[in-house]
């Protein structure tokens, strides 16, 4: 394997890890501005109130986004096999 192939491998593995968390991290930042806004305005200091509806919202969209995350995930495996003949040399 030489060091262009491995850079180039490397590069696309991180590139398919930001793309498929980047949809999760976005819809908890917002999720937990839009709570931490509602907490500042009513002056509710509930631990609680900032977690749960992250983690709802989180696993709402766990649930709406999985069948795609696996057909990246299938596509990106299939790519990489396709590609050990080239890891060998």
């Amino acid at each position: 394997m030489n060091p262009e192939f491995a850079v180039e491998l490397l590069k696309t593995v991180i590139l398919h890890a930001v793309l498929l968390a980047a949809p999760f991290l976005g819809v908890a930042l917002i999720v937990g501005l839009a709570v931490s806004l509602f907490q500042a305005v009513t002056s509710i200091s509930e631990q609680t109130l900032s977690f749960v509806p992250k983690a709802l919202c989180v696993l709402a969209l766990l649930v709406l986004l999985l069948p795609w995350m696996i057909r990246q995930l299938v596509e990106f495996t299939a790519a990489i096999i396709e590609k050990i003949p080239q890891m060998a040399m």
